[in-house]
C-alpha cells in the first residue's frame, strides 16, 4: 500500500508539470509550436545524457546478472507485446499514433524518478533495462510507424545519439570505466530534466487546443483503456508463466521495476516523434494527458494486482 501512494504522489507531480506548460501557453507567453524546440532538445540532448549517467553505477558480478534479467525480460515483454499490440491494430483498426500509444510507455520520463523515490536510487539500474530496449524500438519500429511510411534509413538509426547512448552506456558499465566526475555531475544535471521537460513540451500542446476536445472523444478512453489496463494486464501474464522471477533472489522485485515500465502512460516520446516527423501531434499529446491522468490511479492499482500474483 505504502507504495502504490508513492506512485500516485510522483505521478501526481508530472501532471502538475502538463498544467505548467498548457498555463505558459494558455496565457500567451509561449505558442504550442514552440514546443517544437524543447522537443528536439529533450530527443537529442537529455535522453542520451540521462542514459549513459544511469550506467555509471560500480560493477559487480550480482549486478550484472540482475541486469541481464532485466534485460531479458523487457526483450521478452517488448517482443511479445508487439505482436499483442499488431492484432490489437488490425481487429480495432487503430491508426499510426494509436497503436504507438498503446504500444510504447512512458518508461524514459516516468520509470527513472519512480524507481528512484519509490525502490531506491541503487535499483535505477534496471530500469534503465528496459528504457533501453524500448530506445531501439522507438528508432526502429515506431520512427517507421509516425514518420507516414517514410523508408528505414539503417545508417540514421545505427549513428542515431539515443542508439549510442545505450551502447556506450552498457559499454562503460561492463568494462568498468567510470568517467570523470565532473563529466558525471553534468550528465546527472542535464538527465534529471528528463521528466519535467517531457511533460512542459505535452502540457504546451495541449495549451493550443480546447480541452473539451479531449474528453469528449470516446476513442480516446478506449486507447487509455489497452495502454493503462489491457496491455500491463497482458505483461503480467507473460511475466507469470515465463518463471524469469525464480532465477534470481531478487527476480520479484527487479521484475516489478520491469512491470511498472510496462503500465506508466502512453509514451510523451511519442508525441514528439510525431512533431518531429508531421503526425498527428495534437492527438498522441491528447492521448498522453488521457493516460498520465487515469494513471493515478491504475498503476497503484496494477502494482497491487502484481504483489497478489507474483
Amino acid at each position: 500500500m505504502q507504495m502504490s501512494i508513492l506512485l500516485l504522489k510522483q505521478i501526481s507531480e508530472l501532471f502538475l508539470m502538463i498544467l505548467m506548460g498548457y498555463a505558459i501557453v494558455k496565457t500567451d507567453k509561449l505558442k504550442d509550436r514552440d514546443s517544437t524546440v524543447l522537443a528536439r532538445i529533450v530527443l537529442y540532448l537529455v535522453c542520451p545524457c540521462m542514459i549513459i549517467n544511469a550506467f555509471q553505477v560500480e560493477y559487480s558480478e550480482e549486478k550484472a546478472s540482475s541486469l541481464l534479467l532485466a534485460v531479458g525480460a523487457s526483450l521478452l515483454l517488448q517482443v511479445v507485446l508487439l505482436f499483442v499490440t499488431l492484432a490489437i491494430r488490425r481487429l480495432c483498426h487503430l491508426n499510426s499514433v494509436e497503436t504507438a500509444s498503446v504500444y510504447y510507455s512512458n518508461s524514459g520520463n516516468l520509470i527513472i524518478p519512480l524507481v528512484m523515490y519509490v525502490i531506491g536510487q541503487e535499483w535505477v539500474l534496471y530500469a534503465c533495462a528496459f528504457m533501453s530496449i524500448q530506445t531501439v524500438f522507438l528508432w526502429t519500429h515506431c520512427r517507421i510507424l509516425l514518420s507516414k511510411g517514410g523508408k528505414l534509413a539503417w545508417k540514421d538509426i545505427v549513428l542515431n545519439i539515443n542508439m549510442l547512448a545505450t551502447m556506450v552506456g552498457i559499454v562503460l558499465f561492463f568494462t568498468r570505466i567510470r568517467l570523470p566526475e565532473i563529466v558525471n555531475q553534468t550528465m546527472s544535471a542535464v538527465g534529471s530534466m528528463l521528466g519535467p521537460a517531457s511533460m512542459i513540451v505535452t502540457g504546451m500542446l495541449i495549451g493550443g487546443m480546447h480541452l473539451r476536445n479531449i474528453f469528449d472523444q470516446k476513442r480516446t478512453y478506449f486507447i487509455a483503456f489497452l495502454r493503462l489496463i489491457f496491455i500491463p494486464a497482458a505483461a503480467l501474464v507473460i511475466l507469470k508463466i515465463s518463471g524469469l522471477a525464480a532465477l534470481q533472489g531478487e527476480g520479484i522485485k527487479i521484475l516489478l521495476i520491469v512491470f511498472l515500465a510496462v503500465t506508466t502512460p502512453s509514451a510523451s516520446t511519442v508525441t514528439q516523434m510525431c512533431q518531429v516527423y508531421g503526425n498527428d501531434a495534437k492527438y498522441a499529446s491528447a492521448i498522453n494527458v488521457m493516460t498520465t491522468l487515469f494513471a493515478l490511479i491504475t498503476m497503484p492499482l496494477m502494482v497491487l494486482i502484481y504483489q497478489m500474483v507474483m
